[in-house]
């Protein structure tokens, strides 16, 4: 069974399960579930672009971590550890719960394959697939012990850590971030680093004692048995205890005689009543596994978990600009380096040039707004000097990638030693919503005053979803900045009506975006013309193509 299929905030990490076409993508970590697929390594070679010994032309890229593993590999696609869905409307709240399906069964009755099978054939972009093998309790010394022994029952209801299945379940149907523990099947133990997990349109808890807690079963929307003959479950529970688990043959046979049979018949068996499909044979039974997807289809259609742009553009039409803005002031020299970056003729180097140093004049003016406190220090010539300090604990710089990085050299000259995350989000050209796609932000965050950053600004679609994924690693909302060169009012309307309490500073506000949601008159693609790659044809903004604003 699957532990949770994710990575921890401290390292590169891909957000949660997506299906997805055999395409290159972002793959992530795998986990337990995909160990019998990890034979298929080496046909993951064809994904890898072919490496040349000469250099090729510049051409648009978006920032991406090293490349890694898929989830699941299935026979139609690639299962990725990557990406989250718009989980919010454009008043920044969720508008639907995710549609979570409980599957219960006996121990290796093929509950995690079934899975597999539902979620290849469900074929919506985001699946969560979470596995009660990651809620054991931790052991006492002597409960340690007898595990050793294979004297300590796994099986029964008491082993497991229901109270934190439930909140962390709840977490995720509300598309609230989670962690999850990491369980160790050759000590007994959890690991000491956790995994984080966010929540998705679908959700497949997966587990033996699935449906043996009333505040669980309550939140699951859908209840499928797993009923698979018991001479079965045991040859698998010996072939997966002893190659994957390091168990020997005599070791396991004797916990299935005393804790895992007698627990199936008195406390898993039961439940199968409370179940609203069962599944004989698992994953032999392709008619029934046909009826839930169909079933689960249904539910998403009423849900329409969908990203209502068109919403969002109309939400906040004719409504003065909000007191939670800051423009930076209009002088001459500040609308002359506009004037040269919104130049179509101007060269690269020019527009790099003139765009650090609005970035740095637009860096500072931010950190005006940071809580300050009086303070006393003594001068060379012994005499007290009542100044300001910085009030806060830390301050770290958080870009929405690509274009926003290029704002990270300028808050380092004028910040020392600040801490910098990434995020990265991107369109859904076939269905135009935001999409998250990775994160990497620095440890005790919710401590900080966040400086978000990214050069341009329109619907505002991504940088909502940048602070709510900043809300859900507990940043408190008045302690986030939202730093960009230039923003269409929209954009601006857009995050100040979700977000009343983040601070927005930008160096300039133009009034429109088109029918494409680009600014008018804009900037243009600023990735493509900072980093001189190749622009698409219709010249449009960065945040349109790679973001959404």
């Amino acid at each position: 069974m699957a532990a949770p299929p994710v990575s921890a905030d401290t390292s590169p990490s891909p957000l949660q399960s997506t299906v997805a076409p055999d395409v290159p993508g972002r793959p992530a970590e795998q986990s337990e579930t995909a160990s019998e697929d990890r034979s298929n390594a080496g046909s993951l070679d064809r994904l890898l672009p072919p490496v040349g010994t000469g250099r090729s032309p510049r051409k648009r890229t978006t920032s991406q971590c090293k490349s890694e593993p898929p989830l699941l590999r299935t026979s139609k696609r690639t299962i990725y550890t990557a990406g989250r869905p718009p989980w919010y409307n454009e008043h920044g709240t969720q508008s639907k719960e995710a549609f979570a399906i409980g599957l219960g069964g006996g121990s290796a009755s093929g509950k995690t394959t079934v899975a597999r099978m539902i979620i290849e054939a469900l074929d919506v972009p985001w699946v969560v697939l979470l596995s009660m093998d990651s809620f054991y309790k931790v052991l006492t010394q002597q409960q340690q012990e007898q595990a050793a022994c294979n004297n300590f029952n796994f099986d029964h209801p008491d082993a497991f850590d229901f109270d934190l299945i439930i909140s962390t379940l709840k977490k995720l149907k509300q598309g609230r971030s989670v962690q999850i523990p990491i369980y160790d099947f050759t000590t007994h133990s959890r690991k000491k680093d956790w995994k984080t997990l966010y929540g998705a349109n679908v959700i497949i808890f997966e587990g033996i004692m699935a449906f043996a807690d009333k505040t669980l079963l309550e939140l699951l929307d859908m209840k499928i048995f797993v009923d698979t003959d018991s001479d079965i479950r045991l040859v698998r529970r010996l072939r997966r205890d002893i190659s994957e688990r390091g168990r020997d043959i005599e070791g396991v046979i004797k916990q299935y005689n005393k804790f895992v049979k007698p627990a199936f018949d008195q406390y898993i068996q039961p439940t199968m009543r409370l179940a609203d499909i069962v599944v004989p044979r698992g994953s032999g039974n392709t008619v029934a596994i046909d009826l839930i997807v169909q079933h689960v289809h249904s539910q998403l259609e009423e849900r329409k978990l969908r990203w209502d742009m068109a919403a969002l553009a109309s939400a906040h039409q004719c409504h003065p600009l909000p007191q939670t803005l800051s423009v930076l002031k209009s002088t001459p020299q500040v609308r002359g380096m506009h004037t040269i970056i919104r130049d179509k003729e101007t060269s690269r180097d020019e527009f790099i040039f003139y765009s650090k140093r609005l970035m740095r004049l637009l860096i500072e003016h931010a950190l005006s707004f940071l809580p300050f406190q009086d303070c006393t220090v003594q001068t060379p010539q012994g005499q007290d000097y009542v100044g300001k300090c910085y009030a806060g604990k830390q301050i770290t710089g958080v870009s929405i990638l690509r274009a926003g990085e290029t704002m990270e050299p300028a808050l380092r000259a004028v910040c020392k030693d600040v801490r910098i995350g990434t995020i990265l989000i991107q369109t859904n050209q076939l269905t135009g919503e935001p999409e998250l796609h990775y994160l990497r932000l620095p440890k005790d965050i919710s401590d900080d005053h966040v400086i978000l950053m990214d050069c341009t600004v329109s619907t505002g679609a991504a940088a909502m979803m940048a602070v709510r994924v900043l809300l859900d690693h507990d940043v408190p909302e008045d302690k986030i900045f939202l730093l960009s060169l230039l923003m269409a009012e929209m954009g601006v309307h857009s995050v100040a009506y979700a977000f009343p309490r983040v601070r927005i500073i930008t160096t300039a506000v133009d009034k429109r975006v088109n029918d494409l949601f680009r600014i008018i008159p804009g900037i243009g693609n600023f990735g493509d013309r900072y980093f001189g790659t190749d622009a698409v044809p219709d010249g449009s903004d960065e945040e349109e193509t790679a973001s959404v604003g």
